[in-house]
């Protein structure tokens, strides 16, 4: 056989986009456990009478879960040591465990700590999957990790559909997206594919989490990213009590169904972004595209505060142009790291950028509510500008790095 035929699959790029393909639904249908929180939430509260605060830990539970899991598979290099689409099945699997336990109704304690738990064993799916999703594109990575995480938006936008149609019974959402978690880790490892692209087999070294930042491109990329995290999940969350309150505001008498239709488009029209992202990324650079991506973000945090009184079309205007570009960096710090950083430890990288970056979507999280009480939506919004500002210098910095 010759070398050009054994070559010609790896250029074959048909096989390149179906492996994406199947790796893009095993992570969506992987991470419906997370959604579901969003999605069940407003019907615990309540079933279970929480308190707003019991109401956020619900959520936030799930994202220190996510950061326990991904710290400890950093530390003991588990992205790189385990197959990853095997490793996506065995967390998936838990993740959907975890989930289902909550049909027990423990109480709200253990509650949180089994949303604790589905987001640590879905720690096992996220990171894993764009690793995989990597060995399948040397040539327009950015572009298929986009296309990645444009589904995981989507996914995330999903819970304001079904509560702005009225929503389904918790029980059903739990049993439902149980079961659609533990099919997205049997796809990823019975369907799924490794592509031609792999990375070296690495041995076990628990001091590489710690060194993974001595890697200057490593930590300007991460840095980044840190940024987009401050500003991220902080968006999603909010943005739906924002609008329902512009809604209000007009005397519109559906205002929470149409808020939560509203927040599906804002966050959804991100999946977009995610795609514009990867391929703006692939032609113009990684620095220059998430640089332009956070400062159009950043500009429409501190502008929609002020826009509370505007006519709701221009409020809704900045309101997408926020979620399209929120997101459309996002991909493109992972794909950084699966380019520049030490090919043999890219799961333990990835793991540990993604680990600290969900610790910073805690404070902002928990600030936004308190800040805006005090002091309005501007100051709120404006809060989560300074990540943006941060990750552009950053990423500024790392074009010198970059492969072109």
């Amino acid at each position: 056989m010759s070398d050009a035929t054994v070559a010609a699959p790896r250029r074959d790029p048909q096989g390149c986009w179906r492996g994406l393909a199947t790796l893009a639904a095993a992570m969506l249908l992987g991470m419906t456990t997370w959604f579901s929180a969003t999605a069940v939430v407003p019907q615990l509260r309540e079933l279970w009478a929480l308190t707003p605060g019991q109401s956020a830990w619900m959520t936030i539970s799930v994202h220190l879960g996510f950061v326990v899991g991904a710290l400890a598979s950093a530390l003991f290099n588990i992205a790189d040591l385990i197959a990853p689409r095997r490793l996506m099945l065995c967390g998936a699997a838990g993740a959907a465990l975890a989930n289902l336990l909550l049909l027990t109704e423990p109480g709200v304690g253990a509650a949180m700590l089994l949303r604790g738990l589905t987001g640590l064993f879905l720690a096992g799916v996220y990171p894993p999957a764009m690793k995989a999703m990597a060995t399948w594109f040397k040539v327009k990575r950015g572009t298929a990790l986009g296309i990645m995480v444009g589904a995981l938006t989507l996914g995330s936008a999903t819970p304001h559909l079904v509560n702005g149609l009225g929503g389904l019974d918790w029980r059903l959402v739990i049993i439902a997206t149980s079961l659609l978690t533990l099919a997205g880790g049997l796809i990823a490892e019975y369907l799924g594919k490794d592509g031609p692209f792999d990375f070296p087999r690495a041995p076990f070294n628990p001091g590489q989490a710690f060194r993974a930042f001595s890697d200057r491109p490593v930590l300007l990329a991460s840095v980044g990213y840190f940024g987009h995290m401050w500003e991220l999940y902080a968006m999603w969350a909010w943005f739906s009590v924002f609008i329902t309150q512009v809604l209000q505001a007009d005397g519109n008498p559906t205002a929470g169904g149409l808020g939560a239709l509203l927040t599906f488009a804002v966050i959804g029209v991100g999946a977009l972004g995610c795609w514009a992202g990867g391929e703006l990324g692939d032609r113009w650079g990684r620095g220059n595209t998430t640089s332009l991506a956070m400062l159009v973000s950043g500009g429409c945090a501190v502008l929609i505060g002020f826009m509370q009184s505007a006519p709701l079309p221009l409020v809704l205007l900045i309101g997408l142009v926020w979620g399209f570009a929120v997101v459309a960096d996002s991909a493109q710090f992972s794909t950084v790291i699966t380019e520049l950083g030490d090919q043999s430890y890219v799961g333990t990288a990835l793991t540990l950028q993604l680990a600290i970056g969900f610790v910073l979507t805690v404070p902002t999280l928990w600030l936004i509510p308190i800040v805006q009480h005090s002091y309005g939506w501007p100051a709120a919004f404006s809060l989560l500008a300074i990540g943006p500002v941060i990750g552009t210098v950053a990423m500024q910095k790392l074009k010198k790095y970059e492969r072109r």
